[in-house]
């Protein structure tokens, strides 16, 4: 009889005190509002454009596709304050797993970065062998790991450090701003196409029409209930900023424009922006104005709730030709990010 191999541990080495200056060990429940004042204090010094609060991280740590007992790390000093943490998240088939990780200002220059990384890269590499979509698969078929992370251009640091580390840069992209003090546009919807307030009962239409509408998108994975659940419950997300196009004809979903609103950001900016989260539009709708009527109506949505700016990112290479629609409506890139992958040995 062939012995089977044992199994691997799905728990990966934690990052070594004596080098961090830190105890690691897995995020909890309890250690969100900790773990969220971490991220907050990192952000007030590097000022991203979003980061996470403590209702993101409730999210995360319920999410099924990611355990946060083996995904997540947390470094404490000897006061047993928060001072770094790690984790990885990935779709059981995906093709990649991506990488969050912020050191505290006050930490930073220490190794404890290249430690999170270090981590980050072995439990990628178990996650993929633990991946059920590798078992039976020959070597040549089997997914390669992959870990993406995700930075803004102005973060150096960052830019530094995933250098040294063997990542490299695959995608741009930009987030774009348009101001609402003056004219705006109109909606000019085609025939049989009609503009709708995302209400809970299309979520689920809009979740197969946006999984629709990606698959053709670079990095793009598709969302399940879950993943799309949390989506509709986040805590930033307008309901009655977010709109659905339709087909009378049909009922079929053609796109859709999903907004959110940041009231933290509003008073640390000094102006209010309507963020488009999400916007997609089918193949078969393409060419027919839905995109444009949608930007259109959401900005006139925004101006309603006292909103400032209009805002989204784009990918720079988007196929859809989206950068340039967002041009033509007078949005105008305020800021950069990248994706860096790094291709990893399998385990």
């Amino acid at each position: 009889m062939t012995e089977l191999p044992a199994p691997l541990p799905k728990a990966v080495p934690l990052p070594d005190p004596q080098a961090t200056g830190l105890q690691w060990r897995a995020v909890g429940t309890a250690d969100v509002e900790a773990w969220a004042a971490l991220i907050a204090r990192t952000a007030a010094v590097e000022q991203p454009v979003w980061y996470e609060r403590a209702g993101d991280l409730e999210q995360i740590l319920q999410s099924s596709k990611n355990d946060p007992a083996v995904d997540t790390v947390l470094g404490l000093d000897g006061d047993g304050v928060p001072r770094a943490y790690g984790r990885i998240a990935k779709n059981p088939d995906g093709d990649k797993a991506v990488g969050f990780a912020c050191v505290d200002p006050l930490w930073q220059g220490r190794g404890i970065g290249t430690a999170i990384l270090a981590w980050q890269e072995g439990r990628t590499r178990r996650r993929f062998a633990e991946d059920p979509g590798r078992h039976g698969s020959p070597p040549e078929a089997a997914p390669v790991p992959r870990l993406r992370l995700y930075m803004e251009e102005k973060m150096s640091h960052q830019s530094a450090l995933f250098g040294a580390e063997g990542f490299d840069v695959v995608r741009w992209f930009n987030e774009m701003h348009r101001p609402l003090d003056g004219g705006l546009p109109d909606i000019a919807l085609a025939p049989g196409l009609e503009l709708l307030t995302l209400e809970p009962g299309l979520h689920e239409a809009v979740r197969l029409a946006h999984n629709d509408a990606f698959r053709d998108h670079w990095g793009s994975e598709p969302r399940d209930e879950e993943a799309w659940r949390f989506a509709m419950q986040d805590p930033l997300h307008r309901q009655d900023l977010s709109t659905v196009v339709r087909d009378t004809g049909t009922g079929d979903i053609a796109g859709y424009q999903i907004a959110t609103f940041d009231p933290d950001a509003a008073a640390a900016r000094g102006y209010k922006e309507g963020y488009t989260e999400l916007l997609g539009v089918r193949r078969q709708y393409r060419g027919r104005g839905v995109a444009s009527s949608l930007l259109a109506d959401a900005m006139h949505r925004f101006v309603a709730a006292g909103m400032d700016v209009a805002s989204l990112d784009v990918d720079s290479e988007n196929p859809t030709g989206a950068l340039a629609l967002y041009l033509k409506m007078g949005y105008t890139a305020v800021n950069r990010s990248m994706a860096w992958d790094k291709v990893l040995p399998a385990e």
